[in-house]
């Protein structure tokens, strides 16, 4: 799930990604508050400091919150694996659209024993 790069804008730009992808599948784990927050630092891109003004609370607060959300995100991935289950799941799923096309072109029956294996694959997952 973690994407790499070479240059630190990118890094940053993986970071927000990656953030979301964890929000996408975890975020309604968190609790109301931590979620209006979270949105507000990773998708709206508000600053901490209108953030802590608009909440009441301090800009560390503001800053603590985000980091506890972002570790509860990444423990939940840890240990339910459900983002790496859905990409397991889209690369079978592209490898068995590539051996339709290959079916499709040669009408070689081998294909679909090698597409019926795939599919106990997803199933497994």
């Amino acid at each position: 799930m973690l994407l790499y790069s070479l240059s630190m804008e990118n890094n940053d730009i993986e970071k927000y990604i990656n953030q979301g992808i964890l929000y996408d599948f975890y975020g309604k784990l968190l609790t109301v508050h931590q979620q209006k927050i979270y949105e507000d630092v990773v998708f709206n891109d508000f600053s901490l400091s209108e953030i802590a003004e608009n909440e009441g609370i301090s800009r560390q607060g503001v800053s603590d919150l985000i980091k506890r959300c972002n570790k509860s995100l990444v423990s939940y991935e840890e240990k339910l694996g459900l983002i790496k289950k859905f990409d397991e799941t889209k690369s079978y799923v592209k490898e068995i659209q590539r051996i339709i096309k290959i079916y499709q072109e040669t009408k070689n029956e081998k294909l679909i024993s090698d597409i019926e294996k795939l599919s106990f694959r997803i199933l497994d997952v």
